[in-house]
């Protein structure tokens, strides 16, 4: 089942701390990344909506 964009909200505002944090939705998910690159790596992404909490 698909993330909500409410959970996705709930999950920024969790994570407003810290800097250059953004998401992309991609096949019904959300997929968050960290950190500003213009080509986005594996080892950018912190998780899924559904992998967080």
């Amino acid at each position: 089942m698909p993330s909500s964009r409410e959970y996705l909200d709930f999950l920024l505002e969790q994570l407003s701390e810290l800097d250059d944090v953004s998401y992309r939705a991609m096949m019904g998910e959300y997929i968050l990344y960290f950190g500003k690159t213009t080509k986005r790596r594996r080892s950018d992404v912190i998780g899924t909506c559904q992998t967080i909490f």
